[in-house]
């Protein structure tokens, strides 16, 4: 009787109702059916009352009625059946309004948005972004090779030294020990200008002995 007034109900307004219902009904059945299986467990334990008693007959009738009640009982259950489907279609239904309520929501901020935005603007944004980005990348190049001109020098250092000690090691010198055994260069006041020949001498001999110690070392390499 609303759409004599003017109203009209939504169709989610109706599918709300119609499921109400259904819900309602399904919970009478179910009511109803459990009172029948009580009405069932009454009636076998009047039953076996009445066979102790002898009483056939009356036992004849009960069991009909037993037939009857359980015969009920399982409509019941089928009934209720198909009210829960009935009840999950409508269920299907409203989720199905939803999402399409929601789509269609979606579909209208979309073009609001495509309708707003701007193409040419945002393409020369991006291609200005491009250009800086590209910009950028020269000047990280240009900087990390200045940076690795300026440190060339100090690796090339290190590896020299590094490659002397190596050589040294390997023709079995040892640098600081030949710099112990080398004379030191410290004046001392003479005692007598006698001496001062004889240490030219001996410092002579020394060198002389350095030096021969270092070909000789050499002439072996060569042997091996």
């Amino acid at each position: 009787m609303s759409f004599l007034f003017g109203k009209r109900k939504s169709p989610a307004e109706l599918l709300r109702e119609n499921k109400r219902m259904l819900d309602r009904s399904i919970r009478d059945i179910e009511r109803e059916r459990q009172g029948l299986q009580t009405q069932e467990k009454k009636l076998i334990a009047e039953i076996k009352k009445t066979a102790k008693q002898g009483q056939m007959g009356a036992v004849k009738v009960m069991a009909k009625d037993l037939i009857r009640t359980r015969h009920q009982i399982t409509k019941f259950y089928a009934l209720k059946s198909q009210l829960q489907g009935v009840s999950l279609r409508i269920q299907t239904l409203k989720s199905t309004q939803a999402m399409g309520e929601a789509m269609k929501g979606v579909t209208k901020a979309m073009g609001q948005m495509n309708r707003q935005m701007n193409l040419p603007a945002l393409q020369k944004i991006m291609q200005e972004f491009e250009r800086q980005n590209e910009k950028m990348e020269m000047v990280s190049e240009v900087m990390g090779d200045a940076i690795d001109d300026a440190l060339e020098g100090d690796e090339e250092e290190e590896e020299t030294e590094e490659l002397v000690s190596q050589v040294l090691d390997e023709i079995g010198i040892d640098i600081n020990a030949e710099l112990l055994k080398a004379p030191s260069t410290a004046v001392t006041k003479p005692e007598s200008t006698n001496k001062l020949p004889q240490a030219a001498e001996a410092a002579g001999n020394t060198e002389g002995g350095i030096d021969d110690d270092l070909q000789a070392r050499l002439d072996n390499l060569r042997k091996m």
